[in-house]
């Protein structure tokens, strides 16, 4: 089988794993069992993943960022330099708390940022932005930008991750959003 990936000659990869055309693996990274890696994606060193890790393309996981069992990261997803994610909520070294994993859904196009802890069991809403050094300990909605320890919704992004002013239009394209009981929708802006 031809591997359709770069990966670099420190990186171990679990031959049970798939990694997507395209995708680049850096130095001491490892790839865990059953792990599944997207299409365009770029692992920085020090990145440990898995087991049974989903991950979906063109997504950008930075430096010294650790993805447990439980976590899934869809499309567009950057992940800073040292964020962290947990998998259990009362952890213990001498009990086995392997069964009381809690999921984690990371959105399509969220941004988290270098050194933000996030607390298992929630969702960061798709094009949301988490400031770095930010503790996230319950749900980001959709294109929220959150900050602080812990984290409280602060505004709205845009799509392309652009703080939106009062009017809710996106400086850098012009795409329109609207508030509706506290979440922003975007509006029709590609038709």
């Amino acid at each position: 089988m031809i591997n359709n990936y770069f990966s670099h000659e420190s990186a171990i990869i679990s031959s049970d794993s798939s990694i997507g055309d395209n995708s680049k693996i850096w130095h001491f990274s490892h790839i865990f069992g059953l792990s599944v890696i997207g299409n365009n994606c770029n692992i920085g060193q020090n990145v440990m993943i898995g087991p049974n890790v989903s991950i979906g393309n063109r997504c950008k996981i930075q430096n010294n960022v650790s993805i447990y069992k439980g976590i899934t990261i869809q499309d567009d997803v950057f992940c800073g330099p040292s964020c962290v994610f947990t998998n259990v909520k009362t952890p213990r070294a001498f009990v086995n708390r392997s069964v009381e994993f809690s999921s984690t859904l990371v959105m399509k196009g969220a941004s988290i940022g270098a050194n933000a802890t996030i607390v298992c069991g929630i969702t960061i809403g798709e094009y949301s932005m988490i400031a770095a050094g930010s503790i996230v300990t319950k749900d980001v909605l959709p294109y929220s930008l959150v900050l602080g320890q812990s984290a409280k919704h602060i505004g709205w992004v845009s799509k392309v991750g652009d703080r939106l002013g009062e009017d809710l239009v996106c400086k850098r394209t012009g795409d329109k959003y609207e508030e509706i009981n506290g979440k922003l929708t975007e509006l029709n802006n590609n038709e």
